[in-house]
């Protein structure tokens, strides 16, 4: 067979890699070589930017590969290549429209090697790649490039934050945004915002105020970027956390014996290498101090004029061009910064009032957004009348059952957020549905009365309010808040330790044999000598006593007179009980207030305070509340969804086609007909895993297995002796391994 012919541009690209490696290994070397191709890539950078449409393909694949030796040796030559960064800007700004693209790519790669290789600085080359970003019509070269801004900006900021380049790349992406509102370029500022925020490189408020402006453009696709940043930007990041958590778990164990058992090579060695470095980073990533990260909606610098903002340019403009589901994401992003800095927006709420009925379209998330837009400082005549158009409108008999759920679940929700708003006589009403033959309804009511016996019990009926909002009400522990009242701040479960430590002094009294009256002789005393004063030294002579100064004898028959309670009379009057229970829980608030005002909790009382409230949280989580679990568990940055407006699925009766798919799932389809042991194979090939030594024996090809069986035949019986001994001693010991058993 003759000898191939090697063509002279496949000779050209062998010179160049072979000169390219001796030019690393020896620099001074072949300084002169490396000058030559310089001329020649100047040669034919001149040459190109005098016609770059009609260059030839052989000249394009040397320029391509002169530009690509240069740029891996540039660093090695620094006067030399001064220029060539600058010929390479020059090149891909002015045509990136026509270059070729395999070109286009390479002066792209050489540009980010330059940038690794430390020859230009990252502002030099942000500044020069993003420009082109939003500007080239070529699909394949804009994800190049955000691809390498957007690893650029990640391995700047690895070490430490680079502030320099992202305030660089924070002013360009503002400008971006704020200079043609209408332009849909800026999508690509907010792309970027969005993906560094996601990778938690970027977290201030210059980058949030990025978003602020974006918001409130022209542009319907900008808006809806920059309004999901706010309500999922925080959600993201934590999926993005909990996602390369996910990858770095490897499993040590797993590894050590998969080379144990197979062959050992450097490859297995460098597997196990890495995987122990894993696992010491996520060792150190578990004792690193937590990085605070503040949510965007925190970092508004004007959360009130930017919801004013939002508001009357996207929706109470009757100009505005958005779609009914950007103007819904829009609102849930007003409502939320509304009920999150408890701002007040009164024309938002009148603004409601036209939406709030069955017909309206996404009905439930106007709801939901209305409930979340409702807090504590709203004037209740501003709510009032939305609570009665949704009971008008949504909760009526004649209404469809998950519409009037839906009504009640609103009406509860915004109540649970400023429980002024709602009517004695209207409260009434609704609670009256608890009785409804449908579940929706009937827990959507429950929950709305179980709510106004914490928070307003007064203006339920008396049949109504339970037993604990009637002792609350009773002994005064219980009052609805005023308008404008704010809760006063409390150590958490501090009432649970008092009463434990109320509990350990009256086992100590008993265990001392102290009765009752002894126990309060000593508690009396300890309470003196605790205030600084003895109560025998304050005794007086009684003023109202006889001036004999002689004791006033009492007949004993004014107590034998005094006639015995009915025993019905006491059955039917519960108020002496409920009078008790008052003043006991009323003695335990002060004991509560007493322990947060007069003493030093120690280290021991704060471990004792945690042991409570999990053992309380235990009891909580053991009950059927879950309901009410998921309401207190719902953090007031998560906002409120029309799912959770809508009644669950559960509590309405399935279809028959939702019952025959759940009895299917999870089972074999009917055309298999497979059995047991066959679902159970095909799971375990599905899985990965191999099967018993018996299975392959039993596989085996009859022919393989003719000489053993031959020599089987030929055994002596000393031998078959020898051969059954040793396959018992081995059984015992754990098989030809040992597994488990020393020798």
């Amino acid at each position: 067979m003759g000898k191939r012919k090697v063509a002279a541009l496949e000779k050209i690209e062998a010179d160049l890699a072979g000169l390219q490696y001796k030019i690393r290994k020896d620099p001074e070397a072949y300084e002169k070589e490396f000058i030559e191709n310089w001329q020649q890539f100047d040669a034919a950078h001149e040459k190109f930017l005098a016609a770059p449409v009609g260059a030839d393909s052989n000249s394009l694949i040397t320029f391509r590969e002169q530009i690509d030796l240069i740029a891996h040796c540039a660093e090695l030559y620094p006067q030399i290549t001064s220029t060539f960064p600058d010929s390479l800007k020059d090149v891909l700004t002015k045509h990136h429209a026509v270059l070729e693209p395999t070109l286009r790519e390479k002066i792209v790669s050489s540009l980010t090697l330059l940038r690794r290789k430390d020859v230009i600085d990252s502002n030099y080359l942000l500044t020069t790649l993003f420009p082109i970003l939003i500007s080239t019509p070529s699909k394949s070269l804009r994800m190049i490039l955000y691809q390498k801004i957007l690893s650029d900006i990640r391995n700047t900021n690895t070490k430490s934050t680079n502030h320099r380049v992202n305030r660089t790349m924070q002013t360009v992406l503002y400008n971006l945004v704020t200079s043609d509102r209408s332009s849909p370029k800026a999508l690509w500022a907010v792309k970027l915002v969005r993906e560094l925020w996601r990778r938690q490189i970027w977290g201030d408020a210059k980058t949030v105020d990025i978003m602020r402006q974006a918001c409130l453009a022209d542009n319907e696709k900008v808006i809806v970027g920059g309004v999901r940043f706010f309500l999922g930007g925080d959600k993201e990041r934590e999926e993005f956390e909990d996602e390369s958590s996910d990858e770095e778990n490897v499993d040590i164990k797993k590894v050590k014996h998969s080379i144990e058992i197979n062959k050992k090579t450097k490859k297995s060695k460098k597997a196990l290498e890495r995987a122990v470095d894993r696992v010491k980073k996520q060792e150190r990533k578990k004792n690193a101090p937590h990085p605070l990260n503040f949510s965007a909606l925190h970092l508004l610098q004007d959360p009130q004029g930017f919801s004013e903002n939002l508001f009357e340019k996207h929706l109470q403009n009757s100009k505005s061009k958005l779609a009914l589901e950007s103007k819904l994401l829009v609102l849930q992003l007003v409502t939320r910064l509304v009920g999150l800095h408890k701002l007040t927006v009164i024309s938002l709420y009148s603004w409601f009032i036209k939406h709030l009925t069955p017909r309206q379209q996404s009905a439930s998330s106007f709801l939901a957004s209305l409930a979340q837009g409702t807090h504590n400082l709203v004037p209740p005549d501003a709510i009032e009348p939305l609570i009665q158009k949704i009971a008008n409108e949504f909760v009526s008999e004649a209404s469809a059952s998950e519409v009037c759920s839906a009504g009640l679940n609103a009406i509860r929700e915004i109540c649970a957020r400023q429980p002024l708003a709602m009517n004695e006589t209207l409260l009434q009403d609704l609670v009256e549905y608890r009785k409804s033959k449908d579940k929706g309804v009937m827990m959507a009511a429950k929950g709305l009365l179980s709510l106004y016996r914490e928070k307003g019990a007064e203006m339920l009926r008396k049949k109504d309010r339970g037993k604990e909002a009637t002792i609350g009400l009773k002994s005064g522990d219980m009052k609805q808040l005023r308008y404008g009242e704010e809760q006063v701040g409390e150590i958490e479960g501090l009432e649970l330790l008092a009463k434990w430590k109320e509990e350990q002094k009256k086992r100590k009294r008993a265990e001392q044999g102290l009765t009752d009256e002894g126990a309060a002789a000593q508690k009396t005393d300890d309470k003196d000598e605790e205030d600084g004063w003895n109560s025998s030294d304050w005794e007086v002579a009684s003023t109202d006593s006889s001036d004999s100064g002689e004791w006033i004898r009492v007949s004993d028959s004014e107590d034998e007179a005094e006639p015995e309670p009915d025993a019905k009379r006491q059955k039917v009057n519960p108020e002496d009980p409920e009078e008790e229970d008052g003043e006991n829980a009323g003695k335990e608030a002060v004991d509560f207030i007493k322990l947060a005002t007069t003493q030093i909790l120690t280290p021991a009382d704060l471990a004792k305070l945690r042991e409570l409230r999990m053992e309380a949280n235990i009891d909580k989580a053991m009950g059927g509340r879950k309901r009410k679990q998921d309401m207190e568990a719902r953090h007031v940055d998560e906002g409120l969804t029309a799912e959770q407006i809508e009644a669950p699925a559960k509590l309405r009766k399935s279809t028959k086609e939702e019952r025959v798919a759940l009895a299917k799932e999870g089972k074999p389809d009917r055309e298999e007909h497979k059995s047991t042991q066959a679902i159970r194979k095909a799971k375990k090939e599905a899985e990965g895993k191999s099967t018993t030594n018996k299975e392959k024996a039993r596989k085996k090809n009859f022919m393989m297995t003719l000489g053993k069986a031959k020599s089987k035949q030929k055994r002596s019986l000393v031998a078959t002796r020898n051969i059954l001994k040793n396959h018992v001693e081995r059984s015992k010991s754990g098989g030809r391994r040992r597994n488990g058993q020393s020798r």
